[in-house]
């Protein structure tokens, strides 16, 4: 059995106690203990680069955790990298176009079969792709195709013409004896039916040698050549086209019928990075595809440095500058590069080493820029070449 103690009243238990002056450098030690095993997690405002960049191992290319790209100026020498200074401006708007090369209605021409018959080569040969040819130039002839009991009937009727005309000489002959007592009129009408039977066996037996001449109607290159010796063709068929290269025609199609009214210039892209000037002739009023087709002459001295490489049915792109402007840093349509996950991105040069990349949205210029209306600032350096080859840095 457990007794309580017994109270003793007027007397306190004391318990020693520390003075807090003893107790505050303690606690402060232990704060900065807990601080440096705690991990830092104080990160800059998303938009802003006050975090210090992420450390780099070596000196060799690498890809960095954030995702910008470590190049050693000894590497950028290698891509052989080029930079431009985005500066914002108001550009004119460009209306992206399908368009295909046609052949122009003045300078160039096709040469087609009139009759259907078997080709055959001229003294100088067919001519060949490319070869330049002048305006009436011989390139082929046709000898007409006609069946046996044609050249039967047509070969009956010769021997006939040539009896009647054995005949009609006979009796000129006896008229022509009896001047003297034959009226002068039956002489001519006998003279007149000889020559008229000599002009009908001269036409008929020409026919059966008659060969079609094709001639180039106008000067230019050799575009087309469907033409081989001793082929068979039919009438209508299509056997050379002869272009000027320095006279091409775009076709380009459209589904608004305002454009027209505010084109203000036009540029023709083939490949990337090139492009032609181009002229606006006009558009047409009936629909094709359901769309208005526009037409555009390439200018002549672009025809001259490079409308060589275009070629009729070749598909272009038309890039129509309207009136309209938009506000935006042109750059050249090489910076433009896609990330994995499939978005338009450039990359920027943040400082001697290190560039990063920035998804942006643009518009096209001309055939060789495009406009950035978002996702990079003025006065930014972006990468306009090599910017592919930074790009599978990893």
């Amino acid at each position: 059995m457990i007794r309580p103690m017994p109270h003793r009243p007027g007397r306190a238990r004391a318990y020693p106690t520390a003075p807090l002056a003893t107790l505050a450098p303690l606690a402060a030690a232990l704060a900065l203990a807990l601080a440096a095993l705690l991990p830092a997690t104080a990160q800059a405002h998303e938009g802003h680069d006050d975090a210090p960049p992420p450390a780099v191992r070596g000196d060799a290319p690498q890809r960095l955790p954030d995702g910008s790209v470590f190049l050693p100026k000894t590497s950028q020498r290698q891509l052989e990298l080029r930079t431009v200074v985005a500066q914002p401006s108001a550009q004119p708007q460009s209306v992206e176009l399908p368009g295909r090369v046609v052949l122009d209605p003045s300078t160039g021409g096709r040469v087609q079969a009139m009759i259907a018959g078997r080709i055959e080569s001229p003294a100088g040969g067919l001519p060949a792709l490319g070869e330049k040819v002048r305006r009436g130039q011989l390139l082929a002839a046709i000898h007409p195709s006609a069946s046996a009991l044609e050249l039967g009937n047509q070969a009956a009727q010769a021997a006939d013409f040539r009896a009647q005309l054995k005949v009609a000489e006979k009796r000129l002959a006896r008229l022509q004896s009896l001047e003297a007592t034959v009226a002068r009129k039956d002489i001519e009408q006998a003279e007149a039916e000889v020559q008229s039977l000599k002009d009908r066996l001269a036409t008929l037996s020409g026919s059966l040698r008659y060969h079609e001449e094709l001639r180039a109607p106008v000067a230019g290159v050799v575009a087309t050549a469907n033409a081989i010796a001793g082929q068979v063709v039919d009438a209508r068929e299509t056997l050379f086209e002869i272009v000027d290269p320095a006279g091409l025609r775009i076709e380009a199609l459209t589904f608004d019928p305002r454009l027209a009214a505010r084109i203000a210039a036009a540029r023709a892209s083939a490949a990337p990075g090139e492009s032609l000037a181009l002229r606006f002739v006009g558009a047409g009023r009936a629909l094709r595809e359901q769309a208005i087709p526009l037409h555009f002459q390439v200018d002549a001295q672009a025809a001259q440095d490079g409308g060589g490489t275009l070629a009729l049915g070749q598909t272009v792109t038309v890039l129509a500058q309207t009136r309209d402007t938009v506000s935006g840093a042109p750059v050249p349509a090489a910076a433009l590069v896609k990330n994995p996950a499939n978005q338009d991105v450039v990359w920027v040069k943040a400082s001697a080493e290190r560039f990063v990349p920035r998804p942006v949205r643009f518009v096209p210029l001309d055939g060789a820029r495009v406009t950035l209306t978002d996702g990079v600032a003025a006065g930014e350096r972006v990468v306009v070449q090599g910017a592919p080859l930074l790009n599978q840095v990893r």
